[in-house]
């Protein structure tokens, strides 16, 4: 399948089809530097995404929020915040919503896992769970997002984050700290983490107290593309997520 350039020939292609290409375009590109995606969305995926925000089936959000419950991976994604703390593992990051209101990012990071030099020296040090929690609404026929929490596990890196242990996480996480909790939760102001140097905290505070705005470009059942930013001066990040089971 060639690479379409314009608009006016995707017009002519099916939906599978165009997100087909979508997956086909970021297969193992979601590692390179952040300008790199920046420039290869504006370069190449900038055409799929406006065809299929055409033809979004669910384009209102009331209609999202009762489809986006479940877990998803993100798959290519420009947000910045994700990479603050090296040594993402990617097939171990994951979204998920609940139907409760809440949703969470979690993501494990254990630096050094992608280097045979340096993995045998961090080996024996832990992964980094960090959970970043939000509560998720509809007003104004938009989403809005509020942000809840940041949370920090430290675990055995040998022994994988797998969706089943990140729900649980999130699942016992809400009811613990946040179901019986006065309905105005106040935004704790400062972040705390072990084990992280102070500057990259504050790179996650920053984002953190930012007010979050999400955009469903295209949502169905098993894919998902979304538009987010944290300020209206800010450069749009775009993500790519598909459904897991």
């Amino acid at each position: 399948m060639a690479n379409v350039t314009t608009t006016k020939e995707l017009a002519y292609w099916s939906t599978p089809e165009i997100k087909n290409q979508i997956l086909e375009l970021v297969k193992g590109r979601d590692l390179e530097p952040l300008k790199t995606k920046v420039e290869f969305y504006k370069n190449e995926l900038a055409p799929y995404f406006a065809e299929l925000s055409r033809r979004n089936p669910f384009s209102k959000v009331a209609e999202q929020v009762a489809i986006v419950p479940g877990v998803w991976m993100p798959i290519w994604s420009t947000i910045p915040f994700q990479d603050i703390l090296p040594g993402r593992i990617h097939e171990q990051s994951y979204q998920i919503f609940h139907n409760d209101g809440y949703y969470a990012n979690i993501a494990r990071y254990a630096p050094g896992h992608q280097s045979g030099f340096w993995q045998k020296f961090a080996s024996k040090l832990p992964a980094c769970d960090l959970m970043v929690l939000q509560k998720y609404s509809v007003r104004h026929e938009q989403w809005d997002i509020k942000n809840v929490g940041i949370f920090q596990a430290l675990k055995n890196r040998e022994i994988p984050l797998t969706i089943d242990d990140a729900e649980e996480w999130f699942t016992t996480t809400v009811e613990s700290k946040f179901q019986k909790a006065a309905p105005n939760i106040e935004l704790q102001q400062e972040v705390k983490l072990k084990n992280i140097d102070r500057n990259t905290v504050k790179k996650f505070e920053k984002v953190y107290l930012a007010t979050s705005f999400l955009e469903h470009l295209y949502i169905d059942n098993d894919f998902r593309l979304v538009k987010t930013q944290r300020e209206a001066t800010q450069r749009p990040s775009y993500t790519i997520a598909v459904r897991k089971s």
